[in-house]
């Protein structure tokens, strides 16, 4: 089977269309040239001609008019009404000429009607052509027409007419209507270069070849002025060609239309933007100024008000000049301020919207690869709260710098507000993620507002629009990064990439509870704790301990449990409770419990590596365990490592509120089916123990430190004790205390039925390599 051809390309559609129009007029041009056949069958050619090439016009626009809809068939049905208007006018010029015999030194009037009504009435047709621009605006463009018709006129006048006609009898109305068709052609063709500027891509082809057709027929009206004004007719010589060649080409513009125009809701281009056209009107005007102030130096001894006339005119436009350029400086210094934020200068949400929009359309039209960084500064509020404004301001231009510094110059970096920054990421393709990837790098080095050294990173989300979703908008783009990056915000910060199942993630009703604790420390200690804590974590300058669980009757250690501690460079050894709050309020808990987990996995395998097999226990955060990716999360760490399920024992802490407790269940029981034991801490220490061991899959209860203390001297808290492992027992679950300090306590629990101790008794917290003695020695024994 042979090749499907292509659909013709714009230009050859254009040429089709041309093709046989274009012959007939040069037919026409070849024949008046050569004059073959002779005054008698030149006769008929020029009445054939004179019939066909207007009702040719008049006809391509009316299919036009057919083809199209709403404003576009009413701009096609008026210039329809205006060729029928000039169809009539070259009937009448044609029963003049060859059944009257004359039509010197004028068109008769009722022919000059019908070639007066077509300028008028296509500069109406050409003014509804345009899609959003107010009425004041076509005004304005009717307006700049005129002027430069008018100037033109006058410059002509000057140099030309002004004699022609003076020796001549053409006077009155006479000469009235035969200057008025070339001026009123001016005005449309001015008028038709104006909308043809910002007119939308798609018309652009036809507006082209329309105005081209609308300046030969302008022309051709000029030269008919002068020529006939000399005693010459215009359609005698080769320049009276140029009316049939414009009525061609508005015929073809016509049939050339496009059957599916631009979306009328759309916003049209800034009007008249361009200097160029901005100053169109006063060129012509400051031409004919000079001219006649050429003209009045004559006048200049015997009429000096005459005389300075002139002169006034020409100062007013210098004037006006310089108000119009004033006024374009003010414009754009307040469309500047009105599209970019005053601190950083960046774009503002309303040009970064923008651009974004354009963005789609080109990705949906050429597709072209659009992308959305989406970047929060994590703890700026802390910033502002406690260094002050000033401090964040200077942190927030700090940040724009970098961001500037990382970007393509095609790029936009935007301040949506407050800390919230985006980047639109044009035409990059897979290059997309090395642009990323040196922006999240800038963020590594300290930024130094006020002479402070602070470590501020960014929580970013990343979205790329993908060829296979056609109905992907601006603003769904913009949100496929805002999720993204709150995504990683609740990750403890960091780049996360949109993917679909985020908006399960995100909808389904997970929320972190936060810890109500006060930092420790305020101001600028705070803030430079904060700082550094991020930085330990990143470099893993954190030290995981580990303390002992011993079998209260066997003596064996049977785990042990990893305790966080984070000596400082300064401040010496940070206790967890100076800390831990800010690792809860401040987004960096996954990335805590992350190092954590994954030092304390290493250090089991080595145990396990050396024949020590004894499971270690890590305490989550009570909303990570509401998280439905941790299973994996932990799945993955232990295949790692090459550790069973059961080397882990996950203990949760009681003190804070699980935010739904049937998400935790699923979370913990899908723990369970890995043999992952489960641990409920600080048992008693907060308000819904009995709750959690209802119903949570829980396999350890861990009594805490403050009862088990008071069990020797505090009957209610003996009670209490005795009561929670009596509890354990019938539900089957494990029974550890916390803080036994002395060998009575430890007794008294052995002797009450309790499983498991930890505590300065056996153990303070010690590293891997003494932890790995410590368990050697007791199965020595």
């Amino acid at each position: 089977m042979g090749a499907v051809a292509p659909p013709p390309t714009g230009l050859r559609r254009l040429v089709r269309i041309a093709a046989v129009p274009t012959a007939a007029w040069l037919t026409v041009a070849v024949w008046f040239q050569t004059g073959w056949g002779g005054s008698s069958t030149l006769a008929v050619v020029h009445s054939a001609a004179g019939l066909f090439f207007p009702t040719f016009a008049a006809v391509s626009t009316a299919v036009a008019a057919r083809r199209s809809g709403g404003r576009e068939r009413t701009a096609w049905l008026v210039m329809t009404l205006g060729l029928v208007a000039l169809e009539f006018g070259a009937m009448t010029v044609l029963f003049h000429r060859y059944w009257r015999g004359s039509v010197y030194p004028l068109y008769p009037p009722a022919a000059m009607v019908g070639y007066l009504i077509l300028p008028f009435v296509v500069c109406v047709a050409v003014l509804i052509f345009p899609v959003g621009y107010p009425g004041v605006a076509r005004v304005r463009m009717v307006l700049d027409g005129a002027i430069v018709a008018a100037s033109l006129f006058v410059v002509a006048w000057v140099t030309l007419l002004r004699d022609v006609y003076s020796s001549t009898r053409v006077g009155g109305v006479d000469k009235l209507l035969s200057i008025a068709c070339p001026v009123s052609g001016v005005v449309t063709v001015t008028v038709a270069v104006l909308v043809l500027a910002h007119a939308d891509t798609r018309w652009r082809e036809t507006l082209t070849v329309l105005t081209v057709g609308l300046t030969l027929i302008a022309a051709s009206g000029s030269a008919y002025v002068y020529l006939l004004a000399r005693g010459i007719y215009l359609f005698d010589s080769p320049l009276g060609m140029g009316w049939p060649a414009g009525l061609v080409l508005i015929g073809v513009a016509a049939l050339s239309y496009p059957s599916s125009a631009p979306d009328p809701s759309g916003k049209p281009a800034a009007l008249l933007s361009d200097p160029f056209y901005l100053w169109l009107p006063y060129i012509p005007l400051a031409v004919a100024g000079g001219l006649e102030l050429a003209q009045f130096r004559d006048h200049l001894v015997s009429d000096p008000a005459r005389a300075a006339a002139p002169w006034l005119i020409i100062a007013v436009l210098a004037r006006q000049f310089l108000v119009v350029a004033e006024n374009r400086r003010l414009l754009h210094s307040a469309s500047d301020r009105a599209l970019h934020d005053p601190l950083t200068n960046l774009a503002n949400r309303v040009l970064f919207h923008d651009r974004l929009e354009h963005a789609m359309q080109l990705h949906h039209r050429d597709h072209r690869s659009v992308a959305v960084l989406s970047m929060d500064l994590d703890d700026f509020k802390l910033i502002n709260d406690n260094l002050g404004h000033p401090v964040g301001d200077a942190l927030l231009v700090q940040a724009a710098q970098r961001l500037m510094c990382c970007v393509r110059t095609g790029d936009t970096v935007a301040r949506l507000g407050g800390d919230e920054f985006a980047v639109l990421i044009e035409g990059a393709g897979e290059n997309v993620h090395l642009i990323v990837y040196q922006i999240m790098e800038a963020f590594e080095r300290p930024f130094t507002p006020d002479g402070e050294v602070i470590f501020m990173r960014p929580s970013a989300g990343l979205a790329v629009a993908s060829l296979d979703q056609p109905e992907l908008h601006a603003t769904d783009l913009l949100k496929h990064a805002d999720m993204a990056m709150y995504s990683a915000k609740r990750q403890g910060g960091g780049l996360q990439t949109f993917s679909p199942d985020m908006h399960v993630r995100v909808d389904d009703g997970l929320s972190f509870a936060t810890s109500d604790t006060p930092p420790p420390r305020g101001g600028l200690g705070e803030v430079r704790l904060l700082s550094d804590l991020r930085q330990a974590i990143n470099h893993r300058a954190l030290t995981v301990l580990y303390q002992p669980k011993v079998d209260l009757r066997t003596t064996d250690v049977v785990g042990a449990e990893a305790l966080v501690r984070w000596p400082h460079p300064v401040f010496g050894l940070v206790r967890p409770q100076q800390f831990l709050p800010l690792v809860r309020q401040h987004g960096l808990m996954r990335t805590f419990t992350d190092l954590v987990l994954d030092q304390a996995l290493a250090d089991a395998a080595q145990w396990l590596h050396r024949g020590i097999d004894v499971p270690v226990a890590v305490n989550l955060f009570p909303p990570l365990v509401g998280d439905l990716t941790l299973p994996d999360r932990i799945f993955d760490a232990l295949d790692r490592h090459e550790l069973p399920g059961d080397s882990l024992i996950i203990e949760i802490t009681e003190d804070l509120l699980l935010d739904n407790i049937e998400r935790t269940r699923d979370v913990l029981e899908a723990l369970r089916e890995r043999r992952i034991h489960i641990a409920l801490d600080d048992f008693g220490s907060g308000y819904s123990a009995l709750t959690y061991l209802r119903k949570l899959p829980i396999d350890e209860v861990k009594v805490d430190y403050d009862l088990i203390g008071h069990v020797l001297i505090d009957p209610r808290a003996e009670a209490i004790v005795r009561a929670v492992i009596d509890l354990a027992h019938a539900l089957n679950v494990t029974t550890v205390a916390e803080g036994v300090e002395n060998i009575r306590i430890a007794e008294w629990l052995r002797d009450r039925g309790c499983e498991v101790a930890q505590g300065v008794l056996y153990s303070p917290p010690v590293a891997a390599s003494a932890m790995m003695q410590l368990i050697a020695s007791s199965a020595a024994r």
